[in-house]
């Protein structure tokens, strides 16, 4: 049996919601760590970006979108296909469900098997999650770049490169300089990379950076206020991601196998990172990605529950 349990499943404490105002178009609610939604309000439309993963977790949002405007949420943008991110997008009742071409060929390839692994990982994020009517399909699939005009209000939706998957999409309001990065930023919380493309998240960060916001709101942690903050949220981002797949780098370069490449990388980013929310819960996960980049595989392979639970065993165990 493992020491520790698996992925997620220990981790029971609800966590304290906060709904920040970040300018009179942008909100974002966040959870001490737990994934991230924000809201974007313009001239009668509303736009949620990512969606919590059940549809009963989604009232929580739309309550307090409701506390601010009463305009219909028009659009939903999924920021990358996993399921805690996606699986909530049916309470908005949405016109459309925005995501990168890259996102949608994820969710085609992989969706089935990434809901079943997620659930199983994070019981408690997947509240009442009896309530999903299936995967999350969007209606309106993008190259590159989509603008979209609430009024006045210009809203760019990117896809600035791969990073934490290859479907990576931000959402930048250009006037206000506010960005949502999706998972590619987090604050405090520790990046998974199980489906990373780890040598080129470093270049997707820059193109962030490159676009000064002043406020960014990262796929988990507190919402970054001032440029010095949102500085230290890409900045800890990079740090997580480089030092781990070097530390990776080197283990597999001495011939070492994947176990003991995880034990040397655990001890090399433990001190450092281990208070961040969910490191024990990531790393086994990062580093087989990791391994697989710096070895064979350039593209991610899919977790399935059943992959899940080997990989666990076989570095935990």
């Amino acid at each position: 049996m493992s020491e520790k349990k698996f992925a997620s499943q220990a981790d029971l404490e609800e966590k304290k919601v906060s709904f920040d105002k970040l300018s009179d178009h942008a909100y974002a609610y966040t959870a001490e760590g737990d994934p991230n939604t924000g809201i974007v309000t313009g001239d009668g439309a509303v736009i949620v970006i990512d969606t919590q993963a059940t549809p009963v977790m989604a009232q929580d949002v739309i309550r307090r979108i409701r506390e601010v405007t009463d305009w219909p949420i028009r659009y939903v943008v999924l920021s990358h296909y996993h399921a805690v991110r996606v699986l909530g997008a049916s309470a908005y009742g949405a016109e459309h469900i925005i995501a990168s071409r890259d996102t949608c060929d994820l969710i085609a390839e992989r969706g089935e098997a990434d809901m079943k692994s997620e659930i199983e990982r994070f019981p408690r994020l997947f509240r009442a999650v009896e309530s999903v009517p299936g995967l999350t399909w969007p209606t309106l699939v993008f190259e590159n770049r989509l603008t979209l005009w609430l009024g006045k209000l210009q809203v760019e939706i990117l896809q600035l490169g791969r990073g934490h998957t290859k479907g990576d999409t931000v959402v930048w309001l250009p006037k206000e300089k506010i960005l949502f990065s999706g998972d590619l930023v987090e604050y405090g919380a520790t990046p998974y990379t199980g489906d990373a493309y780890l040598s080129d998240w470093p270049a997707t960060l820059d193109a962030i950076a490159a676009l000064k916001p002043a406020k960014l709101v990262p796929g988990r942690g507190a919402s970054l206020q001032t440029p010095e903050a949102v500085r230290a949220g890409l900045d800890g981002t990079r740090a997580f991601i480089t030092e781990m797949f070097a530390a990776v780098k080197r283990s597999t370069a001495a011939g070492k196998d994947l176990r003991a490449v995880y034990k040397e990388t655990y001890a090399a980013l433990k001190p450092k990172f281990g208070e961040w929310v969910i490191f024990d819960h990531c790393l086994p996960f990062d580093v087989s990605r990791a391994y697989d980049e710096a070895t064979q595989h350039r593209d991610p392979r899919i977790w399935t529950a059943q992959r899940d639970k080997e990989m666990w065993e076989a570095l935990e165990g």
